[in-house]
């Protein structure tokens, strides 16, 4: 992964070529980033600069054995832990016996969230766990000098899902790190760490990546204009989400919705039950996945009828549905509708009969139509 891969987030890419050229390297930094963000992919990118053998004011050089080895993940002095958990394909109890999985994991795409790598490995819902046992290892991975780069590099990916006892064993390393070490930790929930690691990190905050990034980034995976611009309203800057989006297939959720919509202004209960049916064959992260988007919707209307429309990142097709569709249904009324799908995706993540809970919500929607 080199710098230039990454869409955008010129400002962080400066602030971190600038820390390697000054030799103002902290020896632990924590990359603090939401969700589906570049966090992980500018770790990266960062230690392949770090030890690149002929990097410039740029980026790495991209050519050299040290960028080789990293663009394979197999750089003898750069070391990972992450989290793991009970496997179907793998037999062990450290990061270490879970590489080959990770190794092409990162490389088929490393704008990645922890679901996905759970489901990766085939972990069947369980959580995973960075243990104290591998924190307290940490030791043993940094205790001899460099092989190859000027630097070890060990990057932790979400060490904010660590118990007590781990974080502490962490703590004791960051308080004493080996020299010419350096920790990458690598978080989208940086809350949640202990505030005695994160005062011994310097932390550099990743920002979500912009729409023009997301629209970039799916021009690069070949997705259509019209579904870019779908997926980039849907995905809140989050690229995990929006390759899942990408790779969906399905119908325009704008249609549904209209559709929908039209169906519940007009009472028409026959059709509301032939939608019923549809939904009830979809998977759950399809069922999800409307609910979702009819919640950004309705938000969006209540924006409009405040008069902030400058405020809406909605695509022209969208827009000119919230503008119309904020016409016939008066705020008091949208406030409640949004608590209806809430309660709708509440007891849809609960496995409620998804048909019973989708007619349930659009008699309900048809009624508030029908007072307005």
């Amino acid at each position: 992964m080199l710098l230039k891969n990454i869409p955008g987030q010129e400002s962080i890419k400066s602030i971190l070529r600038r820390s390697v050229q000054n030799s103002h390297l902290a020896h632990a930094q924590l990359f603090d980033y939401p969700a589906g963000g570049g966090g992980l992919a500018m770790a990266l990118a960062f230690a392949t600069y770090i030890n690149c053998e002929n990097r410039n004011e740029d980026d790495s050089c991209g050519v050299c054995a040290s960028c080789a080895k990293m663009s394979k993940l197999i750089h003898p002095d750069f070391h990972f832990i992450f989290p793991i958990a009970t496997s179907k394909k793998v037999d062990g109890k450290t990061s270490e016996a879970f590489l080959p999985l990770w190794r092409s994991f990162l490389l088929e795409n490393p704008y990645r969230i922890l679901p996905d790598w759970l489901d990766h490995i085939g972990a069947d819902n369980k959580q995973g766990n960075i243990s104290v046992e591998e924190a307290r290892g940490i030791l043993k991975k940094l205790s001899v000098k460099a092989y190859e780069g000027e630097y070890k590099i060990l990057l932790i990916w979400k060490p904010d899902i660590m118990n007590a006892s781990s974080s502490n064993a962490i703590l004791k390393i960051l308080e004493e790190p080996p020299e010419k070490t350096l920790f990458l930790l690598v978080s989208d929930q940086s809350d949640k760490l202990l505030t005695t690691i994160i005062s011994r990190t310097q932390r550099i905050t990743i920002p979500a990546f912009t729409d023009k990034d997301v629209r970039t980034f799916l021009a690069d995976h070949q997705i259509s204009v019209g579904t870019a611009n779908q997926i980039t309203y849907l995905c809140d800057g989050n690229f995990s989400e929006a390759l899942k989006l990408a790779k969906e297939n399905e119908d325009d959720r704008s249609g549904w919705f209209a559709a929908w919509m039209r169906s519940c202004y007009k009472y028409d209960v026959s059709h509301l039950v032939k939608l019923a049916d549809n939904y009830d064959v979809m998977n759950k992260e399809r069922q999800k996945g409307l609910l979702e988007y009819a919640l950004r919707l309705f938000r969006d209307m209540l924006v409009w009828t405040h008069g902030a429309g400058e405020l809406l990142r909605v695509p022209d097709e969208e827009l000119t549905f919230v503008q119309n569709f904020s016409k016939s249904v008066n705020f008091d009324s949208l406030e409640k509708m949004i608590d209806q799908v809430n309660t709708a995706c509440y007891h849809i993540e609960r496995n409620v009969r998804a048909k019973m809970v989708f007619l349930d919500l659009s008699l309900t929607l048809a009624q508030f139509f029908q007072r307005r």
